[in-house]
């Protein structure tokens, strides 16, 4: 940086040297990782293709995109991942918008991320965030079902997420809310 202040953590820690609070902070709470993924074997019996759906974990908050018991979620959902630094750079499902994988990948946050942006909303006008996305909850879908509720935008950057942040248009007010269309 050219102004003599210290770039921020994230472009100038290793994921393994954050302190627990700047970990915390690297999940933009788009909740994309909260949906349920299917994971197909290879005839080989080997890891295949991963798919995401439109189900929630029991403990998703649609309205948060949070979970609803973050402390308590690995006792109560055994199957959660408890991210580490090794388990996202090897983790094949994680977003590729995610906080956790852009910083891994030696990537900076994007515009809309809340550490970035300084608004935890904004991941959530930027059209990244399950908000309004999430058709069901994983206990109300039997396993046989959960093929019907694949989706692709997770693996997706959203149109509007994508580069620097679009400037506000000069003869209206920025948009306050975003309702994204279900696919």
């Amino acid at each position: 940086m050219t102004d003599g202040q210290e770039p921020p953590f994230w472009r100038r820690k290793r994921l393994e040297e954050m302190t627990a609070q700047e970990w915390e902070s690297l999940c933009d709470g788009c909740g994309r990782c909260c949906l349920v993924k299917l994971e197909e074997e290879t005839d080989e019996g080997g890891p295949g293709p991963i798919h995401y759906t439109s189900i929630g974990c029991r403990l998703f908050d649609e309205a948060t995109c949070h979970c609803a018991d973050y402390e308590n979620r690995q006792a109560r959902v055994p199957d959660c991942v408890r991210l580490t630094p090794a388990e996202v750079r090897s983790l094949r499902w994680l977003p590729p918008t995610c906080g956790y994988r852009l910083v891994a990948e030696g990537r900076d946050l994007a515009w809309w991320h809340p550490l970035v942006s300084g608004d935890p909303e904004t991941v959530h006008r930027a059209g990244v965030s399950a908000r309004g996305r999430v058709a069901a909850n994983e206990d109300d879908v039997p396993d046989e079902q959960s093929v019907d509720f694949i989706v692709e935008w997770p693996r997706r950057w959203p149109r509007g997420a994508k580069g620097p942040r679009p400037p506000a248009p000069m003869d209206k007010p920025a948009r306050r809310s975003y309702s994204p269309t279900r696919k």
